[in-house]
């Protein structure tokens, strides 16, 4: 009697089916971080097991990180590198980008490697393709809005520099330039 209350570090073999189930089901419908998978496992855990200790909880959130791995299905670096082109795409510039790779746990070195690729001119061309600013602004331009097109950049991580580069832009520059850089 007295072991059945001693509670096991390790475990148990339905825990871990669980743990192994789950990870398919979480990577089968989007692509996940390391540290979003395992966030995930031990928060689901604690949820799903009453009574389940702390190191079994990282035990099973151990195991559900190296299954993703040995499936496949667990990748960082491709992960930053999808994130990066599709941040680009929308007109994120690399401090933003960078920042959100940090969130979901992707490492430094890897965010950096996979941000050396994106190119900021092209995404504050799109962000501003976006929002009719500069070359694509359908009215003229007064200080107000000029002032508030600046704030916008500045607000989603293009530097000074860039911002004023791309709204000194003609349409015609800004359309070929974005052709040349996406190509």
């Amino acid at each position: 009697m007295a072991d059945e209350d001693v509670q096991s570090d390790t475990p148990t073999p339905r825990m871990q089916s669980w743990a192994r189930n789950s990870t398919i089901y979480r990577l089968g419908r989007q692509m996940l971080t390391e540290k979003q998978l395992f966030d995930a496992i031990s928060r689901k855990a604690k949820q799903k097991f009453e009574g389940i200790s702390q190191a079994q909880i990282r035990a099973l959130a151990d195991l559900a990180v190296k299954f993703g791995y040995d499936q496949g299905g667990l990748n960082d670096v491709a992960y930053a590198e999808i994130s990066v082109r599709s941040g680009v795409r929308s007109g994120r510039s690399k401090r933003i980008i960078a920042q959100k790779l940090s969130i979901k746990g992707v490492d430094r070195e890897t965010a950096v490697t996979a941000l050396e690729e994106s190119d900021d001119l092209a995404a504050a061309i799109i962000f501003a393709r976006k929002r009719a600013f500069g070359p694509f602004r359908r009215l003229g331009a007064d200080e107000k809005r000029y002032a508030k097109e600046m704030s916008a950049f500045a607000r989603n991580g293009f530097g000074f520099e860039m911002g004023r580069s791309v709204l000194g832009m003609s349409r015609d520059e800004a359309e070929t330039l974005l052709a040349e850089r996406q190509s």
